[in-house]
């Protein structure tokens, strides 16, 4: 873990350097190219909690603290007319409790389901995005994360092309979306009853598409799934092996307040396994059911959220999430998480003389389809949660946050706490108190 820090320390003050230069060379309207670049580190600690009993993916009882560190490079260059491409090599290492297994709603969003705690370099982002203008009127967009300042039409229509997260483009809530600077559980980064379609590290290639207009946006996403559940080499065959989601999007005023919503449907195919014949599989051999042993092609997954963000004052805002998917078949990339609300309150320090902090609490609730609960209790495992047995009740997590940020050095400094009850939908185990303290930096 001291070497990825080291290494990130090391190019800093070439970064900035580079960005000074860029910043100079930029046009006012029309920014040719730029550079950015974070890091997140993550310290969390659970003490020990109750449990009757422990299985292969449970959340460990025993006291657990564990880091995780990620780092980003964030290129953009114009192309052509109306084209940009975006390249983001990136940096992660450490893990989550318990190699990231035994909560649904897993309490840091920054790592992923790898076994392997050393530092690994990868492509997280490399795609091309094409607009055409639809209108003649135009608007600023400033210099930002995979954003050059440009002169952005108002009405539009945008191909994305490429290797991204699909998250990037869809689901975004100003409130609850990204866990490095706002909550840190992955079930608040977006829907998570949505298995959006990713690699083990929650990227994937494929197309998005937006028709925008200035009150409503439609987006719509054909992308790559795994070849195996929670995998990292994509099924190049899309006639059995795909996902598509659909998303409109649709501004409304309350007030003088500009709130939100949107609405989201997705489908999902692969080789996966049904949960009815993992324990039909299991009964007729006397044994717990096993998901892998029945896969299929052919099998789908499907289901539908919602996403509302409504500001009260300038300073301040909630948000509300809903989800659902019908839970038939295994769950294969996301999180094993069927049906899902969420809601919760932010606001800045402006009160108190801290106008760049915010604090923010949020209360989840998550469940399973009755398949996916009488598989578990049965002794099935799927590669997220599995105690061997399971008492079932819905899992529910509240986390608040403080985020302390320096804007001068572009450093956020965000002690968590949340308070899991249930984790993974089991009565038996719990509750758990997960402290965490986040340290994030970006140019």
């Amino acid at each position: 873990m001291h070497n990825i820090l080291t290494y990130i320390k090391s190019i800093v003050s070439a970064l900035f350097k580079i960005e000074a230069q860029i910043n100079t060379d930029s046009i006012k309207n029309v920014q040719s190219w730029n550079f950015h670049f974070q890091n997140t580190d993550i310290f969390q600690y659970h003490p020990a909690f109750h449990a009757k009993y422990s299985g292969l993916n449970s959340l460990n009882p025993d006291p657990e603290q564990h880091l995780s560190v990620t780092g980003t490079l964030f290129f953009g260059r114009r192309l052509w007319k109306g084209a940009i491409a975006y390249f983001n090599p990136e940096i992660s290492g450490g893990s989550g409790f318990s190699k990231t297994t035994g909560i649904a709603g897993f309490p840091n969003g920054e790592v992923y389901r790898v076994s392997d705690v050393n530092p690994h370099i990868y492509v997280a982002r490399l795609f091309v995005t094409q607009i055409f203008p639809l209108s003649n009127e135009y608007k600023y967009v400033k210099d930002d994360v995979n954003q050059l300042v440009q002169q952005e039409p108002s009405a539009y229509f945008a191909i994305h092309a490429g290797k991204f997260s699909v998250m990037d483009f869809f689901d975004d809530n100003q409130y609850s979306h990204d866990p490095r600077t706002q909550f840190y559980n992955w079930a608040l980064m977006g829907n998570p009853a949505w298995d959006y379609p990713a690699n083990t590290r929650g990227y994937t290639y494929g197309m998005v598409f937006e028709f925008v207009k200035p009150l409503w946006v439609l987006r719509l996403s054909a992308v790559m799934v795994p070849t195996v559940a929670n995998g990292w080499v994509m099924d190049p065959d899309i006639k059995r092996s795909s996902a598509e989601a659909l998303e409109f999007e649709r501004q409304y005023t309350i007030g003088n307040r500009t709130g939100r919503i949107r609405l989201i449907s997705y489908l999902n195919e692969a080789r996966m396994g049904n949960y009815k014949d993992a324990l039909i599989w299991g009964s007729n051999r006397g044994v717990a059911p096993e998901i892998d042993s029945v896969q299929s092609i052919g099998r789908t997954k499907y289901g539908f959220g919602m996403n509302i963000e409504q500001p009260l004052s300038k300073n301040s805002g909630v948000f509300i999430r809903a989800g659902w998917n019908d839970g038939h078949n295994e769950t294969w990339v996301f999180t094993e998480i069927d049906n899902h609300i969420s809601a919760g309150f932010m606001c800045n320090g402006a009160s108190w003389n801290r106008g760049e902090d915010n604090i923010g609490i949020a209360q989840i609730v998550n469940g399973l389809s009755k398949d996916h609960k009488d598989y578990l209790e049965a002794g099935g495992y799927g590669f997220i949660i599995g105690d061997g047995a399971l008492r079932y009740g819905l899992e529910c997590i509240t986390e608040i946050f403080y985020s302390f940020k320096f804007p001068k050095i572009g450093l956020w400094i965000t002690p968590d706490y949340q308070l899991i009850i249930n984790p993974a939908y089991n009565q038996d185990r719990g509750p758990v108190h997960a402290l965490g303290l986040r340290v994030h930096f970006e140019r």
